[in-house]
């Protein structure tokens, strides 16, 4: 059975040093044998949640935007990768809309005990967070650790992996760093790997 995989990019650079990281983990994802598809939040019309709570008793949101027909791709991918850098010690506004939208699955999960994703699934799906940062601090990526940690939980997906790169205001371009763009490939190829093993 083929494995898709969604990429999900919350830079707001599509040709920057986040997205070169994802195209690259997606590419090895592939070439794993997976079918990849990738999300540029940017490029979306999502608002914020606005705590309506349609979705407390509904399996959907009642802002019409483009949120709605991600949510059966989210529901029924097989693993995740999102990238994004950090900013402000957290994940930038738009990928943080989207994010925050996903109380569609939470609400399912933990209110109605009707998960969108069911037992069985949440089991083989894995996700891969990518992200970098400017700063060369131990807590930097602390705050953007949690955030994703919690909406993978929502959204029935095991937090598989990591790559976490610092002090991009020395590197700048990760184009100089082609170990670190080859290990974006190889967690996405491993991902990839894993999916396809998996019964």
């Amino acid at each position: 059975m083929e494995r898709r995989v969604i990429g999900i990019l919350g830079s707001p650079l599509e040709n920057g040093n986040t997205a070169l990281l994802l195209d690259k983990a997606l590419q090895g994802a592939a070439e794993a044998g997976c079918s990849v598809e990738k999300i540029v939040i940017t490029q979306m019309q999502i608002s914020g949640c606005m705590e309506m709570m349609h979705c407390k008793t509904h399996p959907t949101c009642k802002i019409e935007d483009d949120m709605i027909p991600l949510y059966g791709k989210i529901r029924d991918c097989d693993g995740m990768i999102i990238a994004t850098p950090v900013m402000t010690m957290g994940i930038p506004g738009e990928l943080k809309c989207f994010i925050d939208r996903f109380q569609v699955f939470f609400m399912a999960k933990y209110v109605r005990r009707e998960p969108l994703v069911s037992a069985e699934r949440e089991k083989r799906r894995q996700g891969l967070f990518i992200a970098i940062s400017g700063m060369n601090r131990k807590d930097v990526f602390s705050g953007v650790l949690l955030t994703v940690a919690a909406f993978f939980d929502i959204i029935g997906m095991k937090f598989a992996d990591q790559l976490l790169i610092n002090n991009m205001d020395q590197k700048q371009d990760l184009h100089h760093y082609p170990d670190l763009v080859d290990e974006a490939y190889a967690k996405g190829q491993a991902l990839g790997r894993l999916l396809i093993s998996t019964p």
